[in-house]
């Protein structure tokens, strides 16, 4: 999953995005209001993290471009104000979660984890395909009940087509949600992990579906 940050703050932005990073998102970042509109509009993601005092370009007028502009995904305000007229504020502009500072950062991964499986209207963190269960909250997978060990990028892309079971996921779809924006796109990595994961999985839990991508199946 591909996480966006938006936050002025520079220790506070190094601090959640070698967090999230450990959580096992890509994660992108940006300082300011007009850094993060650009990248909110241009790329693709899961989730963002959007601080509302921001430079250049507040986050509220951010958020309200966004959404005028039809971009859909889950949004997590983050900010110092903690007034009732911020909040509404917020959302009212299109915010999906508010978390005010200070607050704990495992707290803010669980609400992002939350808004993602909402998005991808999940109502656990547990999800499951056949024999095959992925805990998000906890990174273990199950085939009938047994762990396996797979790698951090692995786990991702498998987390991603298990929250977009039943639809044909692309190749670029893939790269732009597991990885963040400096990775080379051209990289052949989807389809090593694809064979990896079929390895340790089954090889009929993933289908390729030719000139259109991957997708997962209930096996």
């Amino acid at each position: 999953m591909r996480v966006l940050i938006v936050e002025d703050e520079p220790n506070l932005l190094r601090q959640l995005k070698a967090a999230l990073e450990t959580a096992g998102y890509a994660v992108d970042v940006a300082s300011d209001g007009e850094d993060g509109h650009y990248l909110g509009s241009t790329e693709s993601y899961d989730a963002v993290v959007l601080d509302l005092g921001l430079p250049e370009l507040d986050g509220l007028t951010v958020l309200d471009r966004w959404r005028r502009e039809g971009h859909v995904m889950p949004v997590l305000v983050l900010t110092a104000r903690d007034s009732w007229s911020d909040k509404v504020a917020g959302l009212d502009a299109g915010a999906d979660d508010y978390l005010a500072k200070p607050f704990q950062t495992e707290e803010l991964i669980a609400r992002l984890r939350a808004l993602i499986r909402r998005a991808a209207g999940q109502a656990t963190s547990e999800l499951t395909a056949g024999g095959v269960r992925l805990d998000s909250r906890s990174g273990r997978v199950t085939l009938n009940g047994e762990p396996v060990k797979l790698t951090a990028q692995e786990f991702k892309l498998l987390s991603y087509l298990m929250h977009h079971k039943g639809k044909v996921v692309s190749r670029t779809e893939l790269i732009e949600h597991i990885y963040d924006q400096d990775f080379d796109r051209d990289s052949n990595t989807i389809e090593v992990f694809i064979t990896r994961i079929r390895k340790k999985l089954g090889a009929e839990l993933i289908s390729t579906t030719r000139g259109l991508g991957y997708s997962l199946n209930d096996i």
